[in-house]
C-alpha cells in the first residue's frame, strides 16, 4: 500500500512498481490517510463525483469464534450458563492465535476427559463445530469505501441498518477484490489534523508568516535534526516512544533518508538490525556489499537491506527481473510459499548468470533478499510517514507554541494525555494560561509564540457544545458573574455538573477568586437561568435580557473559604493536575532538608558516571514527593511515580523493599525515598533500597521546630497549648519567633517538658492558627537522626 503525499516519489526512488504494478493480477491496496476532521467531507466527495449509486462503505462480519459457538450452541439447548462457561473457559484464549474447537480438544486434556465421558458434552462440542466460524453480526468497516463503475447492485448486494438510509456493500473487504471491484481506505489520522491546527496558528500569531504552508518546509533544517538527535521527540509523529527516542539518540539522523529509514527498522524483526545501522553509520562497523551493483541500492541505508524496494531492485540488477516481475517475486518471498520460491530461485540464479553473478554468490544473495523480504518495509509507506514526522519535529524546534496547542487539542478527552504534553510544553519553556470562561476557547491556542490557553474542552463533564457556546458569548460581551454565564449560554447547556466542572478548574475565577462562594451560588444561578428562559419564551424580554434593565449580581453567600487542599484536589479531579500549587508546596522547606535537589531538577544536577564493564552505574540519590501512581508490573515488581511541583520521577521498587513497604506505596502518600540513579534508554529513575514516609522522617529527625508569629491577640497562649498538648512526649523542641506580649517581644524557647513528637499534621495545625506567620521544623542530619 502507498501513502499518497506531496513526497517527490524520483528524488527518493520511490517506485512506482510497488504501487501499481502492471503485472500484478489482483488489485492495488489503496490506504489514503487524511485529517480526521475532514475525512467524512472526503466520502461526502467521492459520493458526489461517481454518484451515490455507485459508492459505499464495506461490511465486516463478526464471526462465531470456538467459545462463542459453545455458549450460543447451549443457550439454545438450555444447558445452564456455568455449564457452558466452564466448558468453554476450557478452550485456550492465546492473544493473536485463533484456537478452534478441535485444536482445544487436542491440547486440553480436561475438555477431551469430558467429552469422552458426558454425552451432553459430546453433543454440544459436536453442534458447536457446526456453528463456528459462521457470521453472527454484521457491521461496517472503519475505513473501507468501495467505488464501482456503475449501479452497485450491478456488482454486489447491499445492506442498510434498520433506521438508516446509508448502504454497506454485503460483500466484506476479501470478496469485494475477488469480484474485481477497487476498495479504497480512507483513514483519520490525527497528526494531519495537528498539522493543519498548528499552521493555523502560525499564520494567525505571525504576520510575516501569513501565508504559511506545509509544503514549504525545507527538508534540510539542522535545529530539526539537532531535536531528533536528542531525542526530544515528545509528540512528534512515529518518534515519540521512550524506545524510539533512544534509538534516535544512538543513531543521530542528519538527512531525510535517515528518518525514513529509523521509520522502517523500529518493529519487530528489523530492530535487531538498528544496532548495526547506527555504527554503520558513525563508521565504527564496515559496510559491506555481497556484489558492487547492490551498492547504489543499499547505499542510503548503509549496506543494510530495510525496504520491499530493495529487495526489488536487487532482484531487477542480479537477477535480470523487471521491476513488476521483482514485485511479484518479493510477494512470493513474503509469503514463503515453497513451490513457488524453487522455481524463483531458478530463475534468479539463471538471470544472475547471465548477468556474470557466479551461482555461488547468487545463491547466497537470493537467501539475503528472502530473508529481508520477509520483514522489509515498504518504502514509499515509511518516506510519507517520515515526512510527517520531520513536519511535526520542524514544528516543534521553530514553533513549539503553536505545536503544542495544536497537539493538545487533539486528544482533549485523554487526561493523562494532556497531562504530559502540559509537562512537555512546560520543559520548552512555554507558559500555560489557565482555563477562563472569558478567554478560553474550546480547542487549546497559542496566544503568542511563548504562550499557551488551556482549552475548556479539556475540562472532564465539559463538552464541546457547551465550550463552544461560552466562548462564542465571552467573545461577544465577557460575563458578569456565575448568573450572568447561565443566563446567556442557556439552561439546556449549562447544568449543575458543568458549573461544578469550571468552578473546581478555576475557569471561573474571573467571576469571584473565592471558588467557595461560587460553588453556592450554583443554584441561584441554574434558577435565574431557567427564569430567564421562561421569560423568553414568553416574549417578556429580549433572549440575552437586552431589554432596558440589567439583570441584578447574584447575591454573595458567606460560606467558608475552601483550603488549599480542595483546591488542588478540585483541579486534579477536573484538570488532572495541579494548577494553584501542589500538595507537596508545604513541605517544600522539609524536602530541601533531605534532597540534593527537587524532582524536575535532577536532570540538570545529577552526574552520568561512566559505566563499568559497559553497563550503567547507579548513584546513590535520596529523593522526595508525592505517589500520584502505583504500578504493579509482577508480584515481585513495582514502578511508583513520584511528583513535586517542579516535575516527576519514576521509582523501581523490587521484591526485597517491595515486601517491607508495599504498605506505603498509596496514592498522595509523602515519600523519601534513598536508592540509585541511573539512566536508561526510557530515561532517568531511581531504583529503591529505602523508603520512609514524611511521617516517620518528621518522627526520628525532627530537633526544632520555629513557630513564627506575629501580632498574637488574646488567649493565644492557651490556644497554642491546647494545639501542642496533642503532641507533647517527643524530642524536638519549639522555637516562638517573635513573640510578644504586655511585658515585650522576643524568641521564646519553650523548655523540654513541652518537646514534642514532630509530625506534618501538628505542622498543618499550627499554621491555621490566627497569628501563626510560618512554621518550619528543622531535621537533625543522618537517616536515624
Amino acid at each position: 500500500s502507498l501513502r499518497i503525499t506531496d513526497l517527490d516519489p524520483l528524488a527518493y526512488n520511490l517506485l512506482f512498481e510497488r504501487f501499481l504494478n502492471p503485472e500484478r493480477v489482483s488489485m492495488p491496496d489503496f490506504d489514503i490517510d487524511f485529517c480526521q476532521e475532514n475525512r467524512d467531507r472526503v466520502i461526502d466527495y467521492v459520493k458526489r463525483k461517481y454518484g451515490v449509486d455507485a459508492v459505499s462503505q464495506i461490511a465486516t462480519f463478526g464471526t462465531l469464534a470456538a467459545r462463542a459457538a459453545l455458549r450460543d450452541a447451549g443457550r439454545v439447548q438450555e444447558l445452564g450458563y456455568t455449564f457452558c462457561d466452564v466448558l468453554a473457559k476450557l478452550i485456550p484464549n492465546k492473544p493473536g492465535q485463533h484456537i478452534t474447537i478441535a485444536q482445544a480438544i487436542e491440547v486440553e486434556p480436561q475438555l477431551r476427559e469430558r467429552m469422552d465421558a458426558e454425552d451432553e458434552v459430546r453433543h454440544l462440542l459436536t453442534l458447536a463445530q457446526q456453528l463456528e466460524g459462521l457470521p453472527r453480526n454484521i457491521g461496517m468497516h472503519a475505513g473501507g469505501v468501495l467505488i464501482a463503475p456503475g449501479k452497485l447492485t450491478d456488482f454486489c448486494p447491499l445492506y442498510a441498518q434498520p433506521g438508516s438510509s446509508d448502504a454497506v456493500s454485503q460483500f466484506d473487504k476479501d470478496d469485494v477484490e475477488a469480484i474485481g471491484l477497487v476498495k479504497f481506505d480512507f483513514l483519520g489520522l490525527a497528526t494531519l489534523t495537528i498539522l493543519e491546527l498548528a499552521a493555523q496558528h502560525i499564520r494567525r500569531n505571525h504576520a510575516d508568516r501569513a501565508s504559511f504552508k506545509l509544503e514549504d518546509i525545507p527538508l534540510d533544517d539542522a535545529a530539526s535534526y539537532k531535536l531528533m538527535a536528542r531525542g526530544d521527540t515528545v509528540a512528534v509523529f512515529q518518534l515519540e516512544s521512550r524506545g524510539m527516542q533512544g534509538m534516535l539518540r544512538e543513531a543521530k539522523p542528519d538527512r531525510f533518508e535517515d528518518i525514513i529509514a529509523l521509520v522502517a527498522l523500529y518493529r519487530p524483526g528489523p530492530m535487531d538490525l538498528i544496532p548495526s545501522f547506527c555504527q554503520r553509520k558513525d563508521g565504527t562497523e564496515p559496510i559491506e556489499y555481497p556484489d558492487p551493483r547492490m551498492e547504489p541500492v543499499l547505499r542510503e541505508t548503509y549496506g543494510i537491506m530495510v525496504y520491499q524496494e530493495q529487495v526489488m531492485q536487487v532482484a531487477q540488477v542480479i537477477g535480470g527481473y523487471s521491476l513488476g516481475g521483482a514485485d511479484l517475486l518479493r510477494r512470493a518471498m513474503g509469503k514463503k510459499n515453497i513451490e513457488q520460491m524453487a522455481r524463483e530461485r531458478a530463475r534468479f540464479l539463471t538471470g544472475a548468470a547471465a548477468n556474470g553473478v557466479e551461482e555461488t554468490k547468487a545463491d547466497a544473495i537470493f537467501d539475503l533478499m528472502e530473508k529481508f523480504a520477509g520483514y522489509g518495509f515498504n518504502k514509499s509507506h515509511a518516506a510519507a510517514y517520515a515526512l510527517v514526522s520531520y513536519q511535526t519535529a520542524w514544528l516543534k524546534a521553530h514553533y513549539p507554541a503553536e505545536f503544542m496547542a495544536a497537539t493538545l487539542s487533539s486528544d482533549m478527552e485523554k487526561t493523562d494525555k494532556v497531562v504530559t504534553f502540559l509537562d512537555e510544553a512546560r520543559a520548552l519553556g512555554l507558559s500555560t494560561l489557565p482555563p477562563d470562561v472569558n478567554q478560553s476557547a474550546w480547542m487549546f491556542v497559542a496566544v503568542d509564540a511563548r504562550t499557551i490557553r488551556h482549552g475548556l474542552g479539556a475540562l472532564k463533564g465539559v463538552g464541546r457544545a457547551v465550550s463552544e457556546a461560552i466562548a462564542d458569548e465571552a467573545a461577544r460581551q465577557p460575563f458578569r458573574d456565575l448568573g450572568d454565564l447561565c443566563r446567556r449560554v442557556g439552561s439546556t447547556r449549562v447544568n449543575k455538573r458543568v458549573l461544578e466542572a469550571l468552578i473546581q478548574s478555576g475557569a471561573c475565577d474571573a467571576l469571584d477568586a473565592d471558588r467557595a462562594t461560587l460553588w453556592a451560588q450554583i443554584p441561584d444561578a441554574l434558577k435565574a437561568a431557567e427564569q430567564h428562559a421562561r421569560a423568553v419564551s414568553a416574549g417578556q424580554h429580549g433572549l440575552f435580557g437586552d431589554d432596558d434593565s440589567t439583570p441584578e449580581p447574584l447575591p454573595r453567600p458567606r460560606v467558608p473559604a475552601w483550603t488549599l487542599e480542595q483546591r488542588l484536589n478540585g483541579e486534579r479531579a477536573i484538570l488532572g493536575f495541579y494548577l494553584s500549587g501542589h500538595p507537596t508546596d508545604a513541605w517544600r522547606g522539609l524536602f530541601a532538608q533531605l534532597v540534593p535537589c527537587a524532582l524536575g531538577e535532577i536532570a540538570r544536577e545529577w552526574k552520568p558516571p561512566e559505566a563499568r564493564n559497559g553497563r550503567p552505574v547507579d548513584v546513590a540519590w535520596t529523593a522526595a514527593g508525592q505517589v500520584v501512581d502505583v504500578r504493579r508490573r509482577r508480584d515481585d515488581l513495582a514502578i511508583v511515580q513520584l511528583e513535586d511541583a517542579s516535575g516527576s520521577l519514576e521509582v523501581i521498587v523490587a521484591q526485597e523493599v517491595l515486601q517491607e513497604t508495599q504498605a506505603l506505596l498509596v496514592q498522595g502518600a509523602l515519600l523519601v525515598i534513598e536508592g540509585g540513579l541511573r539512566m536508561s534508554e526510557f530515561g532517568l529513575g531511581l531504583r529503591a533500597r529505602r523508603i520512609h514516609t514524611l511521617d516517620d522522617i518528621c518522627r526520628r529527625r525532627g530537633r526544632l521546630l520555629r513557630v513564627q508569629v506575629q501580632g498574637v491577640q488574646r488567649g493565644f497562649a492557651a490556644a497554642l497549648s491546647s494545639v501542642l498538648a496533642a503532641w507533647r512526649g517527643g524530642s524536638t523542641r519549639v522555637l516562638l519567633c517573635g513573640y510578644r506580649n504586655a511585658q515585650g517581644q522576643a524568641d521564646v524557647l519553650l523548655d523540654d517538658t513541652w518537646a514534642v513528637a514532630a509530625h506534618p499534621d501538628l505542622l498543618r495545625a499550627l499554621a491555621q492558627m490566627p497569628g501563626v506567620m510560618h512554621c518550619e521544623l528543622l531535621l537533625a542530619r543522618g537517616a536515624e537522626g
